[in-house]
């Protein structure tokens, strides 16, 4: 049995006096400890899908389960970082990192989740700015926070939209070998399920153990892609390897092949739907 089993997905709306269908019979599975990437151009339903696994909205039609079970709403076994940080502004970078670990553990003394917390902010590297407010942060220094909030919280899923959307692409790349270590751990303890949406092609090539590519109008798989480099992954390395820049240009047909396929409505704006969907 699958971690997650997306069972033939279905989301429809009406807006403007007319019916839309975001997401069609999207169906996929992913093992537990897998890497997956959900790539495609914009308005494709990659959030609203998103939006599906956090539970925080429902299909029209289809299923998604956990371990076997239908989700119900949110909950503790799924852990979310968005792009744009979602830090409390009025915390510190040690509060907001142990205000996560109370939700997930309301078993622990506020002693124990600073402690907890204190523990992975030096995993992200932030061990000097704990006492820090987000103003005072960097943006990359930010995403670092919600990443230490996340993985404190030791959920199971992690559920991630395009994180590292918004940094600049040497901290970019950081951020990415980072999330890829904490990931990947020393062995000891089962890896989390991520599912991790990007625009970004390379990213998706680097961090994945498989790429789902989908496409719009309506938002659907196009294709599943195993991506075939062992790990770990030296950059430089795999960058310059004949077999990356092969497997790169294969997507990059398969991707632009599915953009020039589509059918675009000009009365209607795919973007500003996903962001009010994925909003509620």
């Amino acid at each position: 049995m699958s971690k997650i089993e997306v069972q033939n997905i279905t989301v429809d709306y009406e807006e403007r006096n007319k019916s839309f269908t975001a997401l069609k019979d999207v169906y996929f599975s992913v093992e537990a400890g897998e890497f997956v990437s959900v790539i495609g151009s914009s308005g494709c339903g990659k959030s609203t899908l998103l939006s599906l696994l956090e539970g925080i909205n429902s299909p029209t039609a289809g299923t998604i389960l956990i371990d076997g079970e239908p989700i119900n709403g949110t909950g503790l076994e799924r852990g979310v970082v968005f792009q744009h940080y979602s830090l409390f502004p009025w915390m510190t970078a040690r509060k907001n990192v142990a205000f996560g670990i109370k939700q997930a553990k309301k078993e622990l003394s506020q002693a124990e989740r600073l402690e907890l917390a204190d523990k992975f902010l030096d995993k992200v590297g932030l061990s000097e700015f704990k006492d820090k407010y987000p103003s005072q942060l960097s943006g990359g220094m930010q995403q670092r926070v919600a990443i230490a909030r996340a993985l404190a919280m030791d959920t199971e899923i992690l559920l991630m939209d395009e994180p590292f959307g918004a940094i600049d692409a040497k901290n970019r790349a950081i951020l990415q070998e980072l999330l890829l270590d904490l990931w990947e751990g020393d062995g000891s303890e089962p890896k989390k399920t991520v599912i991790f949406v990007t625009h970004d092609i390379d990213e998706a090539i680097f961090l994945s153990d498989r790429i789902i590519m989908m496409s719009a109008n309506p938002g659907h798989v196009y294709k599943e892609i195993e991506v075939p480099f062992d790990r770990p992954r030296d950059r430089v390395q795999l960058i310059q390897s004949e077999e990356y820049i092969s497997f790169r240009n294969e997507l990059i047909e398969l991707f632009y092949g599915e953009i020039d396929n589509e059918i675009y409505d000009d009365d209607y704006d795919d973007d500003e739907y996903e962001e009010e969907v994925y909003a509620e």
